[in-house]
């Protein structure tokens, strides 16, 4: 009966071209890439400083395998609290110029939890998101069962409406990313946090995909808006700029004592292995000093972007390494991916639910890692497509 119901299901995703399978990537994940056994300059990693598999870090990791072991072995509630996630929460917290941090074992389990945590069974409280927030904040939502209000995506006329609208909620946790992971805009971070303390809301700000690629020092929009000290609540991975795994929450020292607390998806998890607190460690210091590998990266973004859009490309209104091309249909979606692959270019299509209908693209994800000689290749490519 199962196998029945599942193949029914899978059948229509498939009709719909909306299926979903593995590749299997035989090197490391970088710029070079061997996938099923051929050979690709890959554009769909979030490897942005071009990290993984830096020597300094690989050193770091095997130093900490040999002095704690792999394994996290427990909650950190239980025995698996270890003095390298308190040396990397401490490092995070200052880097993000707040009091405090936690570091959980995947981004999307840090929204997840923060929000089920904050708002759960809260009747005077609500949750304000941006249209296009990402999933695992939609999710966290979900979970909280809380009041939800949305705004137009980046609309800060929008917000201030909806702020408005939810005046009598005493908890208005107000949500944003900070680069939008599928069209690589910027939320407008001065607005977005004078808006919130005009009303009374609680700021959550979303730097996954910010976090190494903008500052002086990687320190994110947060730093190049000059508002790390109006967000309440700072979020970010360690799988992307920081080329390890995992999630990390900043804030007040009484917000990360809650969470401790109250999270769930903290409490009842596995500690983060003491390797990756090693690997973000020493990438957290690398990506500090990095402000030649961030400038050569936006550089790149915008000489890509440039001449796409020469091309006739729509590229959405992106400002960052991130660079959406809407390619609208499913279907054309698929054979401009396939068009690509076949030239030895790697970027897979990206479809509903992830987006949405009609909006399917190919997200081109840049690094500091990619060549003008890579770009030249891409552009020479997709130009035959037109």
């Amino acid at each position: 009966m199962l196998d029945d119901f599942l193949l029914k299901k899978l059948s229509e995703m498939e009709n719909a071209g909306l299926l979903r399978t593995l590749n299997t990537i035989q090197s490391n994940p970088a710029v070079r890439i061997e996938v099923n056994g051929r050979k690709f300059i890959n554009f769909s990693s979030n490897n942005y400083l071009d990290l993984a598999g830096n020597k300094e870090i690989n050193k770091a990791v095997a130093d900490a395998i040999e002095k704690y072991g792999f394994a996290g072995t427990s909650s950190r509630l239980v025995c698996g609290n270890l003095s390298i996630h308190e040396e990397l929460e401490a490092g995070l917290a200052v880097f993000k110029n707040k009091q405090a941090s936690l570091v959980l074992p995947s981004g999307y389990q840090t929204n997840v939890g923060i929000i089920s945590a904050l708002m759960a069974n809260e009747k005077n409280s609500c949750i304000i998101m941006d249209k296009l927030n990402h999933a695992s904040l939609w999710d966290g939502v979900k979970l909280s069962g809380s009041r939800i209000f949305v705004y137009e995506h980046c609309d800060m006329n929008s917000l201030e409406k909806t702020l408005k609208r939810a005046h009598k909620y005493e908890i208005k946790l107000t949500i944003t990313e900070a680069v939008f992971s599928m069209d690589g805009d910027f939320a407008p971070l001065k607005d977005f946090t004078e808006l919130c303390r005009k009303y009374g809301a609680v700021s959550m700000v979303d730097e996954a995909h910010s976090t190494g690629v903008f500052g002086k020092e990687g320190k994110g929009l947060a730093e190049v808006f000059g508002v790390s000290n109006k967000i309440d609540i700072t979020v970010g991975t360690l799988s992307k700029a920081f080329a390890a795994q995992g999630g990390f929450v900043c804030g007040s020292l009484k917000l990360i004592n809650f969470l401790i607390n109250k999270s769930r998806a903290f409490i009842y998890t596995t500690a983060i292995s003491p390797a990756v607190c090693a690997a973000a460690l020493k990438s957290l210091e690398i990506l500090k000093g990095s402000a030649t590998e961030r400038a050569f990266l936006l550089k790149t973004a915008e000489y890509l972007k440039k001449k796409l859009n020469k091309l006739g490309f729509n590229t959405s209104n992106t400002q960052s390494q991130i660079i959406p091309v809407i390619t609208g249909s499913v279907e054309n979606t698929e054979r401009i991916s396939l068009y690509l692959r076949e030239k030895g270019i790697y970027i897979p299509a990206i479809k509903p639910p992830t987006v949405p209908k009609e909006q399917s693209r190919i997200r081109i994800s840049l690094t500091a890692g990619h060549t003008t000689r890579d770009i030249e290749k891409l552009t020479d490519s997709i130009s035959e497509i037109v």
